[in-house]
Protein backbone atom coordinates (compact mmCIF):
# COMPACT_ATOMS: atom_id res chain seq x y z
CA UNK A 1 0.00 0.00 0.00
CA UNK A 2 3.02 2.43 -0.01
CA UNK A 3 1.98 3.79 -3.39
CA UNK A 4 -1.63 4.22 -2.42
CA UNK A 5 -3.01 7.97 -1.62
CA UNK A 6 -2.25 9.32 1.65
CA UNK A 7 -3.87 12.67 3.77
CA UNK A 8 -2.11 13.99 6.32
CA UNK A 9 -4.58 14.17 9.13
CA UNK A 10 -5.65 15.71 12.57
CA UNK A 11 -8.01 15.82 15.14
CA UNK A 12 -8.69 19.78 16.53
CA UNK A 13 -10.84 22.13 18.54
CA UNK A 14 -11.69 23.78 15.15
CA UNK A 15 -13.00 27.57 15.93
CA UNK A 16 -15.39 29.53 14.20
CA UNK A 17 -14.25 33.04 13.05
CA UNK A 18 -15.32 35.39 16.40
CA UNK A 19 -13.21 33.04 18.62
CA UNK A 20 -10.50 33.09 16.48
CA UNK A 21 -10.20 37.03 15.75
CA UNK A 22 -10.85 37.59 19.26
CA UNK A 23 -7.34 35.18 19.95
CA UNK A 24 -5.61 37.47 17.29
CA UNK A 25 -6.40 40.30 18.81
CA UNK A 26 -5.72 39.83 22.19
CA UNK A 27 -1.99 38.26 21.35
CA UNK A 28 -1.53 40.58 18.59
CA UNK A 29 0.86 43.34 20.68
CA UNK A 30 3.31 40.13 22.00
CA UNK A 31 3.29 38.81 18.77
CA UNK A 32 4.55 42.24 17.10
CA UNK A 33 7.03 42.27 19.90
CA UNK A 34 8.44 38.56 19.53
CA UNK A 35 9.15 39.21 15.71
CA UNK A 36 8.28 35.84 13.66
CA UNK A 37 5.79 34.85 11.43
CA UNK A 38 2.35 35.33 12.54
CA UNK A 39 -0.14 32.32 11.78
CA UNK A 40 -2.89 33.01 9.76
CA UNK A 41 -5.96 33.53 11.31
CA UNK A 42 -7.73 30.92 9.19
CA UNK A 43 -5.26 28.25 10.58
CA UNK A 44 -5.69 29.46 14.44
CA UNK A 45 -7.03 25.58 15.88
CA UNK A 46 -5.96 23.50 19.07
CA UNK A 47 -4.69 19.88 18.10
CA UNK A 48 -6.23 17.14 19.89
CA UNK A 49 -4.73 14.01 18.01
CA UNK A 50 -2.12 14.41 15.18
CA UNK A 51 -2.05 11.75 12.62
CA UNK A 52 -0.23 11.93 9.91
CA UNK A 53 -0.04 10.55 6.25
CA UNK A 54 -3.15 8.52 6.62
CA UNK A 55 -3.92 6.27 3.77
CA UNK A 56 -6.90 7.49 1.87
CA UNK A 57 -8.72 4.08 2.25
CA UNK A 58 -8.90 4.37 6.04
CA UNK A 59 -10.53 7.76 6.19
CA UNK A 60 -13.95 6.41 6.62
CA UNK A 61 -12.45 4.02 9.46
CA UNK A 62 -11.35 6.96 10.87
CA UNK A 63 -14.23 8.73 11.07
CA UNK A 64 -15.93 5.55 12.68
CA UNK A 65 -13.75 6.35 15.18
CA UNK A 66 -14.53 9.59 15.73
CA UNK A 67 -17.97 9.40 15.65
CA UNK A 68 -17.96 6.83 18.34
CA UNK A 69 -15.31 8.91 20.35
CA UNK A 70 -18.00 11.76 19.92
CA UNK A 71 -21.57 9.99 20.77
CA UNK A 72 -19.15 8.84 24.37
CA UNK A 73 -18.31 11.89 25.72
CA UNK A 74 -20.09 13.35 28.46
CA UNK A 75 -18.45 17.10 28.76
CA UNK A 76 -20.66 19.14 26.70
CA UNK A 77 -19.55 22.23 25.98
CA UNK A 78 -15.68 22.20 26.19
CA UNK A 79 -14.57 25.38 26.79
CA UNK A 80 -11.13 26.89 26.61
CA UNK A 81 -9.78 29.73 28.56
CA UNK A 82 -6.42 31.45 26.89
CA UNK A 83 -4.95 33.98 28.80
CA UNK A 84 -1.12 32.77 28.85
CA UNK A 85 1.64 33.47 26.31
CA UNK A 86 4.44 31.13 26.34
CA UNK A 87 7.27 31.11 23.87
CA UNK A 88 8.24 27.21 22.85
CA UNK A 89 12.18 28.24 22.13
CA UNK A 90 13.07 24.82 20.59
CA UNK A 91 10.34 24.87 18.07
CA UNK A 92 10.45 28.79 17.72
CA UNK A 93 6.61 29.19 17.66
CA UNK A 94 4.98 31.56 20.33
CA UNK A 95 1.49 29.64 22.03
CA UNK A 96 -1.94 30.85 23.79
CA UNK A 97 -2.14 28.77 27.00
CA UNK A 98 -4.24 28.23 29.36
CA UNK A 99 -3.51 29.52 32.86
CA UNK A 100 -2.54 26.68 34.79
CA UNK A 101 -4.40 27.66 38.11
CA UNK A 102 -7.33 25.55 39.99
CA UNK A 103 -9.84 27.26 37.71
CA UNK A 104 -8.04 26.33 34.62
CA UNK A 105 -7.46 23.01 35.20
CA UNK A 106 -10.64 22.73 35.62
CA UNK A 107 -11.86 24.38 32.27
CA UNK A 108 -8.91 22.11 30.20
CA UNK A 109 -10.09 18.46 31.79
CA UNK A 110 -12.36 18.30 28.97
CA UNK A 111 -10.03 18.94 26.16
CA UNK A 112 -7.70 16.68 27.51
CA UNK A 113 -9.54 14.21 28.12
CA UNK A 114 -11.06 14.46 24.29
CA UNK A 115 -7.39 14.46 23.40
CA UNK A 116 -6.55 10.99 25.68
CA UNK A 117 -9.78 9.55 23.87
CA UNK A 118 -8.97 10.17 20.22
CA UNK A 119 -5.53 9.34 20.81
CA UNK A 120 -6.13 6.05 22.50
CA UNK A 121 -9.08 4.85 20.10
CA UNK A 122 -6.95 5.62 16.97
CA UNK A 123 -4.04 3.58 18.55
CA UNK A 124 -6.24 0.68 19.34
CA UNK A 125 -7.61 1.16 15.62
CA UNK A 126 -3.88 1.14 14.54
CA UNK A 127 -3.54 4.68 13.18
CA UNK A 128 -0.23 6.28 14.70
CA UNK A 129 -1.28 9.22 16.51
CA UNK A 130 1.73 11.47 18.40
CA UNK A 131 1.42 10.22 21.74
CA UNK A 132 3.15 13.61 23.20
CA UNK A 133 1.19 14.16 26.39
CA UNK A 134 -1.70 16.58 25.84
CA UNK A 135 -1.47 20.31 26.35
CA UNK A 136 -3.95 22.58 25.53
CA UNK A 137 -2.58 25.74 22.98
CA UNK A 138 -2.70 27.76 20.25
CA UNK A 139 0.23 28.47 17.98
CA UNK A 140 -0.58 32.08 17.19
CA UNK A 141 3.49 32.78 15.79
CA UNK A 142 6.40 30.61 14.34
CA UNK A 143 9.48 31.36 13.48
CA UNK A 144 9.55 33.38 16.75
CA UNK A 145 13.09 35.48 17.68
CA UNK A 146 12.46 36.52 21.28
CA UNK A 147 10.10 35.41 24.04
CA UNK A 148 7.84 37.85 25.02
CA UNK A 149 8.77 39.82 28.18
CA UNK A 150 5.30 38.98 29.79
CA UNK A 151 3.62 35.85 29.26
CA UNK A 152 -0.10 37.18 30.30
CA UNK A 153 -2.43 38.93 27.87
CA UNK A 154 -6.14 39.78 27.66
CA UNK A 155 -8.38 36.22 28.62
CA UNK A 156 -10.20 34.93 25.40
CA UNK A 157 -12.78 31.65 25.85
CA UNK A 158 -13.19 29.57 23.41
CA UNK A 159 -16.29 26.53 23.66
CA UNK A 160 -16.99 23.66 21.51
CA UNK A 161 -19.64 21.18 21.51
CA UNK A 162 -17.72 19.60 18.63
CA UNK A 163 -14.22 18.64 17.10
CA UNK A 164 -13.06 18.23 13.63
CA UNK A 165 -10.68 16.13 11.31
CA UNK A 166 -8.91 18.88 9.68
CA UNK A 167 -6.67 17.89 6.48
CA UNK A 168 -3.08 19.73 6.15
CA UNK A 169 -1.73 20.22 3.33
CA UNK A 170 1.49 21.67 2.43
CA UNK A 171 1.79 24.77 0.34
CA UNK A 172 4.77 27.31 -0.26
CA UNK A 173 2.88 29.58 1.61
CA UNK A 174 2.55 27.90 4.59
CA UNK A 175 0.22 25.11 5.30
CA UNK A 176 -3.14 25.07 4.35
CA UNK A 177 -6.03 23.71 6.18
CA UNK A 178 -9.20 22.29 5.72
CA UNK A 179 -12.56 20.58 7.59
CA UNK A 180 -12.85 17.08 6.46
CA UNK A 181 -15.70 16.26 8.77
CA UNK A 182 -17.12 17.63 11.98
CA UNK A 183 -18.04 15.73 14.79
CA UNK A 184 -21.09 16.98 17.75
CA UNK A 185 -20.02 15.71 20.92
CA UNK A 186 -22.65 13.32 22.19
CA UNK A 187 -23.86 13.77 18.54
CA UNK A 188 -23.60 12.84 14.99
CA UNK A 189 -21.14 13.77 12.04
CA UNK A 190 -21.75 17.06 10.20
CA UNK A 191 -20.06 16.50 6.62
CA UNK A 192 -18.32 19.79 5.09
CA UNK A 193 -17.54 19.77 1.27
Amino acid sequence: MSDAPTRRLFFALWPDGAQRAALLHAAATVVRRCGGRPVPEENLHVTLAFLGSVPEVRVPELSAVARRTAAAFPQVPIALRFETLEHFAEAQVLAVLERSDDAGAAAVTGATTLARSLSSETAAAGFSPDLKPFRAHVTVARKVARPPSSGDMRKVLWTFDEFALIESRTREAGPVYSVVASYLLGGAEKMRT
